[in-house]
């Protein structure tokens, strides 16, 4: 089963980090510079629960946003 929501679809996001070297200008340096870009995924707070769907009871992901906003009914 893959990591999305049940009720609104999110899913991984890709993403970069950004690894900075150098003083800050604030600090009295010549300014930080990028030294590496690594890719990284970025995950929703998804939660892997029981509920009521078409009147069955389901085993399906929903992040948290969903549970908050009441679109998931506990079973």
């Amino acid at each position: 089963m893959r990591k999305i929501c049940f009720y609104c679809g999110k899913k991984p996001l890709a993403g970069k980090v950004m690894t900075r070297k150098g003083q800050y200008k604030a600090k009295g340096g010549t300014g930080s510079k990028i030294s590496r870009r690594n890719n990284r995924l970025i995950l929703p707070n998804l939660q892997h629960l029981r509920a009521v769907v078409n009147g069955r009871s389901m085993r399906v992901y929903a992040c948290t946003r969903c549970i908050k906003a009441g679109k998931v009914t506990k079973a």
